[in-house]
């Protein structure tokens, strides 16, 4: 709405467009004026006015077919417009409002039905201005929605397929990290390692379908991740039908050891009775897990395009030779793995043992169970 409003003013008469113009000016209005349709249509469009004046009877193009020009625009069809005529004749004022005028005035003007039917129509224009303002503004907010959300979308994507290739625990630091410390930046720690494999995959594998082998897979990543997140174990890598999980990093927490064994028990029932489900189709796999404790270096390793979160040291290797000399169903722990849980595990020593890597023989136990409390 223009401050004061825009009135124009369409009238074959001079004389009727001055009475409009000098009454409507004395109120406060600003007045434009045209002689005929073609050059109230011009004006109309050049102008943009608030409320528009509209005589009927018109030489060159009446006011009826004025209106319905204005009201096919999409730029003026929401300017209010006020059909002037000076026949008793109801006929053509219904045919203007059918045409889509807003209102209708007689001559000659009788002043405050004048005033009061420009005024009626400006409200109305000036409220339909401010709901239309209303509603650019809800379409900007929309739109600003929209790319928020879409942005939003992107990062949640960007994030779950970081979670894929990295550790749970190591991909929420990864997120929340503020830049001025890097959860991957490489570091030392004592951490409890767990390693599991499959007992026979190897000659399993020689000689299934690759379909069955990597249904086996599934059926078996699939248990054992479970109960990793149920014991919050960091899951570092797959090997094949290797698993290695550390306990410690990148969250630390005082009993890493007996979670890493409570977790281990409960991997061996699970897939003790997944073992009876291969059976069934054929497939003779044990499961053995080897447990260490010790310090390691962990951090990001690989190069610019690929990197990995990784536990690097003589315990991870320890779990994985402990886990190689452990029988089906077998759960073999380190010295110092033992140490901290030795209380309330049941286990029998099974002596040194000379392991790969190692110069020097290891001592190890066989965790059978927990004890009853």
């Amino acid at each position: 709405m223009h401050d004061p409003p825009r009135i124009l003013a369409v009238d074959d008469m001079p004389e009727n467009l001055e009475i409009l113009r000098v009454r409507l000016e004395a109120n406060g209005y600003e007045i434009v004026t045209a002689a005929d349709g073609e050059e109230g249509l011009a004006a109309a469009r050049s102008l943009n006015p608030d409320l528009i004046l509209l005589d009927i009877m018109m030489p060159r193009r009446d006011g009826i077919s004025v209106v319905r020009e204005l009201k096919a625009d999409p730029v003026l069809r929401t300017v209010p417009v006020i059909l002037v005529t000076a026949k008793s004749d109801t006929r053509d004022v219904v045919e203007g409002l059918d045409a889509g005028g807003d209102d209708f005035l007689s001559k000659p003007f009788e002043h405050s039905a004048l005033l009061a039917r420009v005024r009626s129509m400006l409200r109305q224009k000036s409220l339909h201005d401010q709901v239309q303002a209303l509603a650019d503004n809800l379409a900007s907010l929309n739109q600003s929605l929209e790319q928020k959300v879409a942005t939003q979308v992107a990062e949640i994507e960007r994030i779950s397929r970081l979670r894929r290739f990295l550790p749970e625990q190591v991909a929420n630091l990864v997120i929340a990290s503020d830049g001025a410390h890097d959860p991957l930046m490489s570091h030392r720690r004592e951490v409890t390692v767990v390693f599991c494999d499959l007992r026979g995959f190897t000659a399993f594998a020689e000689i299934a379908e690759p379909e069955e082998v990597m249904a086996v897979l599934a059926d078996y990543h699939g248990c054992l991740g479970a109960i990793i997140d149920r014991h919050e174990g960091t899951l570092e890598r797959f090997i094949g039908d290797g698993l290695l999980v550390v306990f410690n990093d990148p969250i630390p927490c005082d009993d890493h050891s007996e979670r890493a064994v409570r977790m281990a028990v409960a991997m061996r029932d699970a897939v003790t009775d997944l073992s009876a489900k291969w059976q069934r189709d054929g497939h003779e796999l044990g499961f053995g897990i080897g447990i260490a404790r010790g310090h390691a270096t962990i951090g990001r390793i690989g190069f610019d395009r690929r990197s990995d979160y990784a536990v690097i040291g003589s315990v991870a290797n320890l779990a994985a030779r402990l886990c190689d000399e452990a029988k089906a169903g077998q759960i073999l722990a380190s010295q110092r793995a033992f140490g901290p849980i030795e209380p309330h595990v049941e286990a029998q020593a099974v002596g040194e043992m000379r392991l790969k890597g190692f110069r020097r023989p290891m001592a190890a136990f066989d965790i059978i169970g927990w004890r009853a409390p």
